[in-house]
């Protein structure tokens, strides 16, 4: 593992939703929602650890008005087809919860200094009445098999509101091919907790095996990660073809004073050993709104992987 990197400790303060890519040249970029949930960030290294330190740069401001003018929430930064991309989540001012998918396309080679354009709320496919009509956000991307699929957390707009993830596989960077399917609802009850929820979705891939975080319950120390199973060659629009895990793969553990872990993305360190980067809180008692209160910080944990099924492991050892 690289010298010098802690883990299971706070890493990056005050930077929630964390989400490290690795690029083909072996360069880090980092961004995050930033406390005032009003921009969107990006740091750059070319180590791991010297995300840390990094300077800030913000590549985009939301609007005063309008759509993308509140919560700017989760970004994620991605190269497909050639170029780069964020995606990321915003609301309206003047309805602060109409949280809705948007792309941000940058116009050269450098993600740091080359200017970013907005390309609208994300397409949804022909046919396709459902996806981002109600609450949408922490939409991630992967590839299998040569095609892209997209990922994203949105509410069931009856009743009290579900947050559920689904999957649809993409025309190009901003628009889908096909209409969503279902991958997950709340089912178990450490999902269940304050709300309904499951977000945060990120993939990682180990020996033909596709598996998908997810984020569960409100975002205080209930907060938790579930996780999907699929096999690489299944078929990823079939609900069928991915299993879920009865029992959360990571939560609280106060001993360690972690609190709230969460809304994961994976890479690896400089010898390839995948990492995850996830939020977690160090104080069990939230002052104030939780949304609201800054210090959900980045955390790094080693992934290891399980010598029987393969199965990733996570752990604050």
């Amino acid at each position: 593992m690289e010298k010098g990197l802690k883990y299971n400790e706070p890493w990056i303060l005050q930077r929630a939703d964390p989400y490290v890519y690795r690029h083909t040249d072996g360069t880090y970029y980092f961004t995050a929602s930033v406390p005032a949930y009003d921009r969107i960030v990006l740091r750059k290294s070319s180590t791991l650890d010297g995300l840390k330190d990094a300077g800030e740069t913000t590549v985009w401001v939301k609007h005063d008005t309008g759509i993308m003018s509140k919560h700017i929430w989760a970004p994620e930064l991605h190269y497909l087809m050639g170029k780069w991309y964020i995606y990321y989540a915003g609301g309206d001012i003047a309805d602060e919860w109409a949280i809705r998918p948007y792309v941000l396309e940058c116009q050269g080679q450098d993600p740091m200094k080359d200017p970013w354009v907005e390309k609208g709320k994300m397409k949804r496919a022909e046919g396709d009445v459902f996806s981002f009509e109600a609450f949408s956000l922490d939409a991630t991307v992967f590839c299998n098999k040569g095609k892209y699929y997209y990922v994203w957390a949105e509410k069931v707009s009856v009743g009290p509101q579900i947050s559920n993830l689904y999957i649809a596989e993409m025309e190009n960077p901003c628009q889908l091919k096909t209409i969503q399917v279902l991958l997950t609802t709340p089912d178990y009850d450490w999902e269940r907790v304050g709300f309904w929820v499951n977000e945060g979705p990120a993939v990682i891939k180990h020996q033909g095996k596709i598996y998908l975080t997810f984020s569960a319950s409100e975002t205080g120390a209930a907060y938790c990660m579930g996780m999907l199973t699929a096999d690489e060659d299944a078929d990823l629009l079939d609900p069928r073809s991915w299993s879920k895990d009865r029992y959360p793969v990571l939560k609280t553990d106060a001993e360690k004073g972690i609190y709230g872990p969460g809304h994961n993305s994976f890479t690896t360190d400089e010898e390839g050993n995948p990492v995850m980067v996830y939020h977690a809180r160090t104080e069990e008692k939230i002052e104030g709104n939780p949304l609201y209160n800054p210090n959900r910080h980045a955390m790094l944990m080693k992934v290891r992987w399980d010598e029987e099924t393969g199965r990733p492991v996570f752990s604050y050892e």
